[in-house]
């Protein structure tokens, strides 16, 4: 069983597995699915400030924080149990394309040479994982929602503005990696 987990699973059995989340929350009561959401709800509900945009019932919610706390726990189980011991098999032209920038250690889930305490304080690592992170937070704000709460949960419930998101997701998707993630590698 452990040897079947540990396979990548074709698309056609992960893919509905994610999409009948979507009738499953809408038979539990027309729920919202996203993974930003619930850092509003941990905020309401730590932080009972005199903030607006806290002041509802989060406890209706509260829902999303138990499946955000099984996706970390199911993170971390998978991690320990199920990890893949060996290194990342890359397509030769994209370690050829890499090595000219300079990252050759691609033996993790992600490349040491980009994403490491000693990158942190480069100045390819500071817009990397500094803001990078910011504007994935502040895009997450701004577009009322992450990928995930559009892409699967909006577009699902045929809402104009997850359409909107979605393909301004992907194109910002597209321009970052043909156009300025070369750029920046390049520092």
């Amino acid at each position: 069983m452990l040897d079947w987990l540990k396979q990548p699973w074709p698309w056609y059995v992960a893919g509905p597995l994610i999409g009948f989340t979507v009738p499953l929350l809408l038979l539990l009561g027309n729920k919202t699915f996203g993974i930003s959401s619930s850092l509003r709800h941990i905020c309401a509900a730590c932080a009972p400030a005199d903030i607006p945009f806290f002041k509802y019932d989060w406890k209706k919610e509260v829902w999303n924080l138990f499946f955000v706390a099984g996706i970390l726990i199911g993170g971390m189980l998978a991690a320990r149990f199920l990890a893949n011991p060996d290194p990342i098999v890359l397509n030769s032209a994209l370690s050829a394309e890499l090595t000219t920038y300079g990252i050759t250690d691609t033996s993790g889930l992600v490349p040491a040479d980009i994403f490491s305490w000693q990158q942190l304080l480069t100045p390819r690592g500071l817009i990397m994982m500094v803001a990078g992170g910011f504007l994935v937070g502040f895009g997450t704000r701004y577009a009322g929602g992450c990928t995930s709460g559009h892409a699967i949960m909006g577009l699902s419930n045929l809402q104009w503005p997850s359409l909107v998101a979605t393909c301004c997701f992907m194109a910002g998707g597209f321009i970052m990696a043909n156009l300025v993630l070369p750029f920046i590698l390049k520092l």
